[in-house]
């Protein structure tokens, strides 16, 4: 299998289809089904979407949580219990650039409705919080200040990842987020956001399904299809 595929990115359940059926004409469909369940078990293969694969074992990235997320995710799941929340900090890209940022802060997502309350809230506790900031208050305030926190609203059906207890974001959030809004995120842009792509696709598992699902939720399947593609990231098969 290593042999025939080779270098291929992507391999989806036709192309193992195919493979098989050269040395059994007849075999089954469930059959197939079997043995690539079989395959990801043993770390030939990874899962990488609805019927998609690559060569290779399951690498899944977990995000860090710190001792002062844990704290401010339960402050804040405290005073609003209802709340959908997800909290993630941008020094988890540290390990996929080249250039390290000297300024990293927290991502603190919250139902569009809630935004203003949760940002009050916060101010209560941390000085550093800022609500939907724009590009002048990024430039002279935000980069001043450590351990800064944004309030943001939660894009629904955003895919999150529950981390001992804290609910944060996966990897194929992180990256469309990245890539959807350049101001929040200016400091990985550019060179760097290749670099940071092509990175996080090395590494680890990303499911393409997953993240262009997302990507889409945040109105920008298609560019980042196109990305991707100029990246050699997702093939076109």
């Amino acid at each position: 299998m290593r042999d025939h595929f080779g270098e291929d990115e992507i391999i989806k359940t036709k192309d193992i289809t195919a493979f098989y059926r050269q040395f059994e004409e007849d075999v089954k469909k469930t059959t197939i089904n079997w043995r690539v369940y079989e395959l990801v078990q043993k770390g030939i293969l990874q899962r990488i979407g609805r019927g998609t694969f690559k060569l290779g074992k399951e690498n899944h990235f977990v995000p860090e949580i710190s001792s002062q997320m844990k704290s401010t995710y339960r402050k804040v799941k405290r005073e609003f219990p209802y709340l959908n929340l997800c909290l993630w900090n941008t020094s988890v890209l540290n390990e996929f650039m080249v250039h390290q940022p000297y300024q990293f802060f927290s991502l603190v997502e919250v139902d569009n409705e809630a935004t203003d309350s949760v940002f009050h809230f916060l101010k209560e506790h941390r000085s550093a919080v800022y609500l939907e900031p724009n590009e002048e208050v990024l430039e002279n305030y935000l980069t001043a200040d450590k351990n800064a926190c944004i309030v943001q609203p939660l894009v629904s059906e955003a895919p999150v990842l529950n981390v001992n207890g804290v609910t944060s974001a996966p990897l194929e959030k992180i990256l469309v987020d990245v890539f959807c809004d350049s101001v929040t995120f200016s400091a990985f842009q550019g060179v760097e956001r290749s670099t940071i792509f092509k990175a996080a696709f090395d590494k680890y598992t990303v499911n393409r399904n997953k993240l262009l699902r997302y990507a889409d939720r945040r109105g920008k399947k298609e560019d980042i299809k196109t990305y991707l593609e100029s990246l050699k990231i997702l093939a076109v098969k």
